[in-house]
Formats: C-alpha cells, sequence, structure tokens
C-alpha cells in the first residue's frame, strides 16, 4: 500500500480547509480541518446578537443530607434538579450543532433543553475548596461524590449530557427537541442497528440494539412496511463474513413473543423473526429513521451549566446559585464513554463559552480512546467499538491525535483534538488515562503515533497521557471466572490500578489550582521498543494460555459526502460504511518475561506481581472471532516451585521467598510510587498494611 504524506502534499484550493471554529464540507475522509501550521488563524470574532441573551432556569428539587463527615469539610448535602437553558442559533459558537437550524424555538427566540443534576457541596460553604468537580454520568447513571475528594471540600456536579436516555430511578436525562424539516414534516434518514440475540428465542429484539447501547431510546422506523427501498436485514457469524439476508417477508417490526406469535403486533422500535434469533449470529439492521433529536445540545448544555454554577449569581427567575462565588477553578471527569464525550467536548470547541471564557481549567478523560458520536443527524453517543459487534461504530472516525498541528496521513487531514481550543486560546489542563484495552480493542494507540504506525507523536505541553500497565477497561474490578464474563480465561486482577488513578486526580487538581507541573507521560513508545506490533509480542507460553494477538482492526471508512468523519458530526448516507482501503496501525504494549506490561504506571499489581495481567481476553463461544467484550485477562504464577509443571513463568515462592520478602518487595514499590507521585501516601500505607493482614506465603 503506497503512502501518501499530507505534509509533502500540494494543495491546490483553499475552500478545502474548513475554519478553526467548524464550518461544513468533506465526507468520507476528505477535507482538511486546518491550514498548514504557517497560516495563523483568524481571530474569532462574534457578530452583534440581534435577539435576547440566553435565559437560565434552575430548579431545585430535593436537598438530602449525605451520610458522615469528610475531613475537615465536614458534612456534606446532596441537591437534586433540573436546569434549564437555551442556545441562540445565530451565534456562531453554536453553529456546528448538527440540525440546530431545524429545531423549534421558543418565545425568545432560543432552542430549549432541560438537563437533571445533582450537586454535592459541604453544608458549610466555608469550607468549599473552590474546585467544581464535574463527573459525567455514563449513559445516564449519576456519580457519586468521591470521599477523598469531599475531604478536600469539592463541590461535585453530575448533569445529563446525552439525550437518549430514558427516564428511570437513579437515571439522570437530558430534553432536547426533535429536529424537523421546515415544514414542520419528519426528518428521515438510513440508520443501522446491530442486533445480538443472547439466547435462542421468538421474542421481539428491541431497537436501538449492539453491546452497548441496548438500553437507550431507539429511533423509530419510518415506515411499518420494511419492502420499501432501504428496509434490509441481515445475518453472520462473525463481522468479515458475507451477510446473508434474510427475506422482508421473514421479519416485521412489530413486538412478538409465544402467545403473539410472528408477524406480532406492529411497533416502530421493535423487530420480530419469523424464525427463532440464533445466537450465533450477529444480525444488521439497516433502515429508514425518523423524528432525530438535535443530540448536539448535550454539548452546550454542560459548557452552559459549567458557567452558570461557576459564574452566575441567580438565574433569570431570581434563583439563587447554590454555589455562588465559591467556584474558583472547574475540573472535568469522564470514565469510558463519557471519557470519549469529553474529548469530543473539547474538540468541538465547546470548552470556550458564549462570551469567549473558558469552561473547564482541567480534564480528566478515563479510559477514552476515541470520540462520542454525540453531533451528527441520528447520533449513537454511546458506540464502543469492537472485533465483531460495533467494529464501525461511530464515534472512531473523530480526530485522534491532540495537536493542533497533528497529521492524519491516511485520512489525509490536519488538525487534532485541540485546534480550536488552540484557535480560540480556552484549551483545558488535559489528562488521558489508558487501560490495555484501549490499545487490544478500542483502536488506542493512534494517539500515540502517526496513523502509519511509525513514529511517536509529540504530545502538546497542556496534556499529559497516562497508561495503566497490565490494565483493562473495567478499572479496579477484582478477577472473576472467564466463564462469568463470556471470556476464555479469567478476566484481570489488577485492582491496584484504583490508587494510581486517584493520585493522578491530586496531580491535575495540583496543575489548575497550584501551577504544578504533573509527572511526565507515561506510555509506551516505538523509539524504546515498549510499543510494537501484535505479531511481535513477547507472551510467555503459559500452560492453557494461547496468545492469538487478535486486535481491533481500524479502517478509514466513508459515510458519505453530508458526514464530517474529522468531527463526527454531520449526515451520514452511506450506511452500512464503505471501507476505502486504507488501514491505521494498531500497536500493543510490549510484554516482561512474566507477560506483563513493560511500559506505563506499573501499579503494586504488576511491580510486585502475583500473576501476568493482560488488556485482552478471548471470547469463549466457540467459532466466534472476537475479544471478550471490555475484559483482560489474569494467569496466577504458581505458588511453589513444584506446582509450576512447565510455567516459564518463576513461581511466587521464587521471587519473594516468604511472606516478608513479600511485603518487603511490596513496600519498595509503593514507596516508589509515592515518590514519582502515582501514588498517595494515604494509599500506599494502606496496601503495605493489606499485604502484612492477608499473606500469600508462609
Amino acid at each position: 500500500m503506497k503512502r501518501w504524506s499530507l505534509a509533502a502534499a500540494t494543495v491546490a484550493s483553499a475552500a478545502l480547509f474548513l475554519s478553526a471554529c467548524g464550518g461544513s464540507g468533506g465526507g468520507g475522509g476528505g477535507g482538511l480541518l486546518l491550514p498548514p501550521p504557517t497560516t495563523t488563524p483568524p481571530p474569532v470574532t462574534t457578530p452583534p446578537v440581534t435577539t435576547a441573551a440566553p435565559r437560565y432556569k434552575l430548579a431545585i428539587t430535593a436537598t438530602e443530607d449525605v451520610p458522615g463527615t469528610f475531613g475537615s469539610a465536614g458534612a456534606y448535602e446532596k441537591l437534586s434538579g433540573t436546569f434549564t437553558g437555551e442556545v441562540d442559533p445565530k451565534d456562531p459558537r453554536n453553529a456546528i450543532i448538527q440540525d440546530l437550524q431545524l429545531a423549534p424555538l421558543n418565545a425568545n427566540g432560543k432552542v430549549e433543553y432541560t438537563s437533571d443534576f445533582v450537586l454535592f457541596k459541604p453544608k458549610d460553604m466555608a469550607k468549599v475548596s473552590g474546585v467544581l468537580r464535574y463527573d459525567a454520568p455514563n449513559r445516564g447513571n449519576i456519580v457519586a461524590l468521591d470521599p477523598y475528594f469531599a475531604s478536600r471540600g469539592y463541590v461535585f456536579l453530575t448533569a445529563a449530557w446525552q439525550g437518549d436516555v430514558p427516564a428511570g430511578p437513579g437515571k439522570l436525562t437530558l430534553k432536547v427537541p426533535v429536529a424537523k424539516n421546515p415544514d414542520g414534516s419528519s426528518i428521515t434518514g438510513t440508520y443501522r442497528a446491530e442486533l445480538l440475540p443472547t439466547a435462542a428465542t421468538n421474542d421481539s429484539l428491541p431497537l436501538p440494539g449492539g453491546p452497548f447501547n441496548a438500553a437507550m431510546q431507539a429511533y423509530a422506523t419510518a415506515s411499518l412496511d420494511n419492502t420499501q427501498p432501504g428496509y434490509v436485514l441481515t445475518r453472520r457469524v462473525n463481522e468479515g463474513d458475507a451477510r446473508q439476508l434474510i427475506p422482508a417477508s421473514e421479519w416485521k417490526f412489530a413486538k412478538c413473543n409465544t402467545a403473539t406469535p410472528f408477524p406480532g403486533t406492529p411497533d416502530e422500535t421493535s423487530v420480530c423473526l419469523k424464525d427463532k434469533w440464533d445466537p450465533a449470529y450477529l444480525y444488521e439492521l439497516v433502515y429508514i429513521a425518523k423524528d432525530p433529536k438535535v443530540m448536539g445540545l448535550g454539548l452546550a448544555a454542560l459548557r452552559d451549566m459549567i458557567g452558570f454554577f461557576h459564574r452566575s449569581a441567580s438565574d433569570a427567575g431570581g434563583t439563587a446559585n447554590p454555589v455562588a462565588a465559591a467556584i474558583r477553578n472547574t475540573i472535568a471527569s469522564g470514565v469510558s464513554q463519557c471519557g470519549n464525550f469529553m474529548k469530543t467536548f473539547v474538540h468541538l470547541g465547546f470548552n470556550e463559552d458564549t462570551a469567549g471564557a473558558k469552561v473547564f481549567d482541567g480534564v480528566f478523560a478515563q479510559i477514552a480512546a476515541r470520540q462520542t458520536n454525540i453531533n451528527m443527524r441520528f447520533s449513537v453517543p454511546g458506540g464502543g467499538g469492537g472485533v465483531r459487534a460495533d467494529h464501525t461504530a461511530f464515534g472512531q472516525a473523530g480526530a485522534r491525535g491532540l495537536s493542533k498541528d497533528y497529521v492524519d496521513d491516511v485520512a489525509q487531514r490536519r488538525g487534532g483534538i485541540l485546534s480550536r481550543c488552540e484557535a480560540s486560546g480556552t484549551c483545558p489542563k488535559l489528562f488521558i488515562g489508558f487501560s490495555g484495552t484501549e490499545f487490544w480493542t478500542l483502536q488506542g494507540s493512534p494517539l500515540l503515533t502517526d496513523a502509519w504506525g511509525s513514529v511517536d507523536l509529540v504530545q502538546p505541553g497542556n496534556a499529559r497521557i497516562y497508561y495503566y500497565a497490565s490494565s483493562h477497561h473495567l478499572l479496579g474490578l477484582a478477577s472473576v471466572p472467564g466463564a462469568g464474563a463470556g471470556a476464555l480465561y479469567a478476566t484481570n486482577a489488577n485492582t491496584s490500578v484504583i490508587p494510581v488513578v486517584r493520585a493522578l486526580y491530586q496531580n491535575l487538581e495540583d496543575w489548575v489550582v497550584r501551577g504544578t507541573t504533573p509527572p511526565d507521560n507515561q506510555v509506551p513508545r516505538l523509539a524504546d521498543g515498549t510499543l510494537v506490533r501484535p505479531q511481535q509480542v513477547r507472551f510467555p507460553a503459559i500452560p492453557g494460555a494461547s496468545y492469538t494477538g487478535l486486535v481491533n482492526t481500524y479502517s478509514l471508512l466513508d459515510w458519505g459526502p453530508g458526514y464530517r468523519p474529522q468531527d463526527e458530526s454531520g449526515i451520514a448516507t452511506q450506511v452500512p460504511p464503505a471501507r476505502l482501503g486504507r488501514d491505521y496501525a494498531i500497536l500493543v504494549p510490549q510484554v516482561d518475561a512474566d507477560g506483563n506490561d513493560v511500559a506505563g504506571i506499573r501499579s503494586l499489581d504488576v511491580a510486585v506481581p502475583l500473576g501476568t495481567n493482560t488488556g485482552w481476553n478471548t471470547s469463549n463461544v466457540p467459532g466466534r472471532i472476537d475479544q471478550a467484550g471490555l475484559f483482560g485477562a489474569y494467569f496466577p504464577f504458581a505458588k511453589t516451585p513444584a506446582l509450576r509443571a512447565g510455567d516459564p513463568r518463576p513461581s511466587v515462592q521464587e521471587r519473594y521467598v516468604d511472606q516478608a520478602g513479600y511485603v518487603a518487595a511490596l513496600t519498595s514499590a509503593a514507596n516508589d510510587l509515592v515518590a514519582r507521585r502515582f501514588m498517595l501516601r494515604v494509599d500506599a500505607d494502606a496496601a503495605i498494611a493489606n499485604a502484612v493482614a492477608n499473606p500469600v506465603l508462609p
């Protein structure tokens, strides 16, 4: 395959360029996000606003005491409520929001949204430290306060950003309008869903389906007549297999079960199959959907809410801001899907508020390899990506590199996640945390290298990337038998990564509040041989384990001319997407003789190991080519030499001799992590005490 170099290309027309603040153009991988780095971006100018300024309404619906007390901050209280805002479609800072111009306007000439929120704060406002931390809710799930940071006097906010979360106990929802054609009729468009039955059944399956979004609100079909053009149901065992067509006469949009068999009761968001759904297959439905929500309003909602709690005394009706004048710094935290969302928030320019001020001073995107598809017509914010299901999910096309000068030679584009905020001077201090699963299953290595995987990227000075060596996506989850996770092997046991994560949050606070430079990036690199092709991994020959080198590949995709892949925005018309014949390099961490990762932050379970932890695990379904979801694997060491039975890895006894030796090794490793600012002293002392109390050797 011939490599194309953007740096060496001749740019024929300035019309190919998109401004730093958004704009249109380029589908299927074409178009450039920014001019070459020698070109100075034009200043951001805001034309006079001809309508009244946006108004915000705060409603506190419940106030509860939080059990216990938290250090010098004392008692906390939990405030629940709603924040209603409005977005001006004439403001250029909102122009990138897909279908905003097709949303209904209120009497103030704005587009409204309402977000549920939960706010935790010290009851004695004199104890507030001045830091507000926003924790993005994953699929609407409320994020509780963090006891350690509560003891430091934080204000915690968790508020809805995702407009397809169904209402329910413990859920935070965002109400956004449906876009309509100018004549008021329904907007329709091509949509795709993957249906993944877990058992043979004649019951109907609900939309939207998929491995991660089955509980979300679905886009209804535009017609119950599945014989029309644009309606296709197929099945295949593995992602790369040929699709087998299921005739329209064999399935319907309907609800059905044993009592109400096929063709069932017509239903716009359920699919009934004449034959049983077979769990061996991946079913793919392409249909014409209707009534897309203006999901990109979630970006504006977060921007506006943070600005309100940070800077406003009261809302438009005089309701007081409960933390007015108490906030000096703002930090955002997002984990998994929400970490992808926070990267998208920064990338699309929403860390600049409507007055041109910075929204978040710091952002921590945890286990977040990609971006979130929140700003297209019929958007799907929670697509995860995988070897088999969600392999071509939305969310993977957005810029991977951080630098404004990032060059993507595969997609023939320039510009990274920080391009817009660099142009407006509103970039946050950014932490990104990776587990091993981000490399193996979620296509993470393009954050670290050029698109071909031939050179390490130089990261911007306002960003740090930290790799949690030999961890998996489900941070802190204790090992469970593989059968309980659909896995061939027991799952990863690296629970000691959690204290590392806490120390990094402390480092981000120190950087934001006190200007203390954080530790350097801790990642595998091409230059020192710790980042390699999957076939170059020197995994040991552990009895009962089979290293396959299976990774989730990453192809350049074409979703049609109306889709802007670099921004995960626009309108997709090529569904499923077409492959353009160019692939990104996917690299993975190199391992030591035990099979544990060499590079990154080696937490106590890796620095003083009792087994091998990986970021990959294999599906236990015969004939299925897939990873075991987002799980890693765990292969314990034999306790004594006599029990090794051909295992090349030294036993626990050979490593540490006795319990005192193990405690000494763990104490040394814990002290080293503290010295390097990757562990707090309180957590190190607790880990040492736990090792003393729980012997691993006589």
